[in-house]
């Protein structure tokens, strides 16, 4: 065997210094406690050549030397390559068997979770957006100009005529600022102004067996003063009777119906008691007309103005 080069170790010394770094390293107490002063080396190269000769083994200094370099250079130690990429791929590859299962289950889980979603929940708020979208763009616009033109069509006064105009404009302008809930109500007032006005109807008191024709109240607010009321209703030209808008002074509400209590003078009140308690019959029960393409009922008694709603 040809000679080392000069200068080269000898391979059994370079196999030497591989058992003195393992040696090292194996003793992780002796590494700890050797290498914390500032003479570490020397501490250490004492230490292991006891070690060696405790073995029978007589070790160059030299040998101790380089196997205490080769430990701090980390010569002979296993450095495991980065993690890139390729790498985290080929692992993943050759650990397949142990979480393909549970991976692919909780894909599957996931998947079904999302269409469930998907179908009960995302596919109806999407219709719905659409269906508002659509209201307020191209119904409720379409909608509040019909009902505008029919109370145009239905009436030459000019109050309701402007009411009409007004909430038109109202309506318009909570469509385009997508303001659902106030635009539908102005096309529900515009409505119920087409359909009063296009409404006719007689006002006549109550005048059947066991009810009331009129009364009177003590107002609340006023213990020792007296209310007094006729009961009315509406009715068309055929007989029948129909639900006006009411609002009661009592309390403020309004409600459509077809009989009320209608606040009159006193000596109205009175002259309607006479003339039932002469016969039990009403001579005048008529006492208003309200006629297609009005809002206000003509009145041929005097009135307060006043209603409610029960009595």
């Amino acid at each position: 065997m040809p000679d080392a080069p000069a200068g080269a170790p000898a391979l059994n010394e370079t196999m030497l210094a591989m058992d003195v770094v393992d040696t090292i390293r194996h003793a992780d107490r002796l590494v700890e406690r050797e290498l914390a002063g500032d003479q570490r080396q020397a501490r250490l190269r004492e230490r292991l050549r006891e070690i060696y000769r405790s073995q029978g083994i007589d070790v160059p200094d030299r040998v101790l030397d380089q196997g205490i370099a080769a430990l701090e250079e980390k010569r002979f130690a296993y450095m495991r390559s980065g993690e890139g990429w390729r790498r985290r791929l080929a692992t993943l590859w050759a650990t397949r068997a142990r979480w393909r299962r549970p991976v692919l289950a909780a894909l599957g889980v996931t998947i079904l979770f999302w269409g469930a979603w998907h179908v009960t929940v995302t596919m109806p708020r999407q219709r719905e957006a659409a269906a508002v979208t659509r209201e307020l763009t191209e119904e409720l616009p379409r909608a509040l100009r019909a009902e505008h033109d029919r109370v145009l069509a239905g009436t030459q006064e000019a109050a309701p005529r402007a009411d009409a105009a007004r909430l038109l404009a109202e309506g318009e302008a909570a469509a385009r600022a997508g303001n659902l809930a106030e635009a539908r109500a102005r096309r529900t007032a515009l409505a119920d102004l087409a359909v009063r006005l296009s409404t006719a109807y007689s006002v006549r008191i109550v005048n059947r067996p066991r009810e009331p024709s009129a009364i009177w109240r003590v107002p609340a607010a006023n213990p020792r003063a007296r209310n007094y009321y006729l009961i009315v209703e509406a009715v068309d030209r055929d007989g029948r009777t129909v639900t006006v808008p009411v609002t009661s002074e009592e309390d403020g509400s309004t409600a459509r119906v077809s009989r009320w209590g209608l606040r009159v003078p006193e000596a109205e009140f009175e002259r309607v008691r006479r003339d039932k308690l002469a016969d039990g019959i009403l001579d005048q029960p008529v006492i208003g007309q309200k006629r297609a393409g009005t809002l206000e009922t003509a009145w041929t008694v005097q009135t307060a103005g006043g209603a409610i709603l029960s009595w």
